[in-house]
């Protein structure tokens, strides 16, 4: 042929003077020649490589043709850790293709010890169906035509087997990733509770939400995003509760990304397939517990694992919802519901605290009676609305810092941060002392937030609710709250109400929220979820558990 064949995207276009070859013909190709057709190669997919170095995704017969074809689409012979085995079994040739950081030595040695003792007349014409059905002792095993395919799953830890003139391969699960051990995460810590946590392994966090719910119905299905980096993601959800309809939506959706890879895992993801745009709130809750998802799960709720990711996503989720946190469970129902009032207090306080204060400050007239406090006790030549963004920029700086800080310089930190910003700012007159106070108490308020991404967005929402309020005073903090409001209301979770059960109101549903119930009182699922199965426990239970 007198033409290449470039893949962009999928379409084949020709691009002249550069010569198209089979495999066997590439060593016969001169140095520049060669150099040229690597250097004109656009693929950006496994498939398009192999059918430019090939003109066919079909395994060659040959491994001669397969090994010029691996050498140029996987590095065989450059990358030290791409591996071709070549043997002889039963007198036929055959070569295994692993990664050697990936493979269980131990379980391949064992399966090549096995075909070792085969002998010719053990072996018909069918070769590779014999060894894959009756010599391969291992559980996981299947056979592919497609050489994309195969080199996919080699690159993903498995291994496969060639055999000459078979036009396929074996592929072999002989996965051994290097795996983090369990540790309680450190976001979502508990006093009482479980301390395992999911690691950056699919297979690990699946087994660990497995472990939790052994329900049948509990399906777990795996799909592959990015055309270079072939993530696996799994969509897990019980099928005979969950609402099927946004089961396939957000199916649909990741199925329908089309980018390179997700190297940034689930935070990529989410805003392939949520779409949220510039809007700062979080439209899934992010979760590093086990038995957080597994809850979750229960109340009919999808849950998206994307491999190398020490957290999931579930969805649909609420700002309600995101406000809750897992030790409100594992205390009784009157200590649970006291440390949920207290959390929202604290959220409460971290969006509105400051620009309620500054509101005060600009309007004394609104103070009532007695509370003549609240206002600053002394005046400095620096206007409060930019004392307050100082120390915004400020403790964001030091937020910052602390995470790329040792830690053993962590305290040394801390404390350097508290006099010099607190106290000696305060004393040269730099800071009134109600700015730092409130500020402190607005910051504790943003990580007692269960969920970091809100803490981050609330705290958005405060620094322009306090511009808002020194510009324009109780107009701008009025109508600030009220916009607020609004785009929390048209935001929407895979068409659930963001602010539900506030809006739209549902009583029932909002008691769940403000009061951490007893269990066996806590018998319906959240409507919101639109469950197939919205009941928890059986028909014939009463509130006490009796039957």
């Amino acid at each position: 042929m007198d033409d290449k064949t470039a893949h962009n995207n999928g379409n084949v276009d020709l691009v002249k003077d550069i010569p198209i070859v089979p495999p066997s013909e590439i060593k016969k190709l001169n140095e520049e020649a060669l150099k040229e057709k690597r250097e004109a190669e656009t693929s950006d997919s496994t498939k398009e490589s192999v059918i430019y170095w090939q003109q066919t995704d079909d395994v060659p017969a040959k491994l001669s043709d397969l090994k010029e074809t691996l050498k140029e689409v996987i590095g065989l012979g450059v990358s030290f850790d791409v591996i071709f085995r070549e043997m002889n079994f039963a007198g036929r040739n055959a070569g295994l293709l692993f990664l050697n950081g990936f493979t269980n030595d131990m379980v391949v040695t064992e399966i090549l010890t096995r075909l070792t003792y085969l002998k010719p007349e053990d072996v018909n014409n069918q070769a590779l169906n014999e060894m894959m059905n009756r010599y391969i002792p291992h559980v996981q095993v299947e056979r592919d035509t497609r050489l994309s395919k195969v080199i996919d799953e080699v690159l993903s830890g498995l291994c496969a087997l060639f055999i000459e003139d078979a036009h396929s391969a074996i592929i072999l699960d002989t996965r051994k990733y290097p795996v983090r051990g369990l540790e309680e995460p450190a976001v979502e810590r508990v006093v009482r509770g479980a301390r395992d946590g999911f690691t950056e392994t699919l297979v690990t966090n699946v087994n660990l939400v497995r472990r939790r719910v052994r329900d049948p119905g509990l399906h777990v299905e795996i799909i592959k995003v990015g055309r270079r980096t072939r993530t696996d993601v799994s969509l897990v959800f019980i099928d005979d509760i969950v609402d099927r309809t946004q089961v396939e939506a957000i199916r649909n959706k990741i199925e329908e990304v089309d980018l390179e890879g997700l190297p940034l895992g689930d935070k990529q993801l989410e805003e392939a397939i949520v779409n949220k745009g510039w809007h700062p709130y979080p439209l899934v809750r992010y979760s590093e517990r086990p038995d957080v998802v597994s809850s979750h799960l229960l109340e009919g709720r999808i849950v998206v694992m994307v491999d190398t990711s020490p957290s999931v996503m579930i969805m649909p989720t609420t700002f309600l919802d995101l406000c809750q946190h897992a030790e409100e469970n594992r205390q009784t129902p009157f200590m649970g519901t006291y440390l949920r009032w207290i959390r929202f207090i604290g959220i409460f306080a971290s969006m509105f605290l400051l620009p309620l204060w500054m509101l005060l400050v600009i309007h004394p007239e609104m103070k009532p009676p007695g509370l003549d406090i609240l206002g600053p006790q002394k005046n400095t030549e620096i206007p409060i609305i930019m004392q307050f963004l100082i120390v915004e920029f400020g403790v964001d700086l030091l937020r910052l810092a602390a995470v790329h800080t040792p830690t053993p310089l962590a305290s040394a930190m801390g404390l350097i941060a508290a006099i010099l910003v607190g106290d000696i700012a305060v004393k040269t007159g730099l800071f009134v002392n109600e700015v730092v106070l409130y500020m402190a108490v607005a910051t504790i308020g943003m990580y007692a937030t269960p969920s970091y991404e809100l803490g981050l967005a609330n705290r958005m929402v405060r620094l322009i609710l306090l511009i808002a309020t020194a510009l324009f005073g109780a107009k701008g903090f009025v109508i600030g709250t009220t916009l607020l409001i609004l785009i929390l209301t048209t935001h929407r979770s895979y068409n659930s109400s963001y602010l539900w059960p506030f809006i739209p109101f549902s009583a029932k549903a909002m008691g769940e929220i403000l009061f951490r119930k007893p269990l066996l009182m806590s018998r319906r699922r959240p409507a919101i979820n639109k469950t197939r199965d919205n009941t928890k426990m059986g028909s014939d239970m009463n509130p006490r558990g009796e039957h």
